[in-house]
């Protein structure tokens, strides 16, 4: 049940993390004013990355997968399978949300609606590469999990 909860949210993040790259594109390249939309964008970006990390750790310490790494690391460093599940995934996540939370503080702090795109596009922009890259997407052979 929780890994289908954590897939589920995987969606949610996503389209929250494009959201508020996209809000932050325009307004670099449109020279727009910093606007409560574009704030509510990264906050529903940091606020799925943390239930998502809230939902994945509880998943970390029930799930048999990374169990069977966590009580062998020895050989699960020597699997794809169970590194990218006991070591990658994890370590991934926590840059990805670790930069949201950084780039909200960030943006909260700058003086100028320039400023505050820029740094939105830079930190929510590298962490939706790094959630991208840390799915087990189905076309990734080895760790494909399905859509949902």
């Amino acid at each position: 049940m929780l890994n289908y909860i954590h897939s589920f949210l995987r969606w949610a993040l996503l389209l929250a993390g494009i959201w508020a790259v996209i809000r932050s594109l325009k307004g670099v390249t449109g020279k727009t004013p910093f606007t409560a939309a574009d704030s509510k964008a990264g906050l529903f970006f940091m606020i799925f990355c943390d239930l998502q990390l809230l939902v994945g750790l509880i998943l970390f310490f029930v799930s048999p997968l990374s169990q069977a790494g966590i009580s062998n690391m020895g050989g699960a460093m020597k699997d794809p399978v169970l590194r990218f599940f006991t070591v990658e995934h994890e370590t991934m996540a926590i840059i990805a949300i670790a930069l949201v939370h950084i780039g909200k503080s960030k943006i909260k702090k700058a003086a100028s609606d320039a400023q505050k795109h820029k740094l939105g596009l830079i930190f929510f922009g590298l962490a939706l590469v790094l959630i991208l890259a840390l799915i087990p997407w189905p076309f990734r052979a080895a760790l494909g999990k399905g859509w949902f």
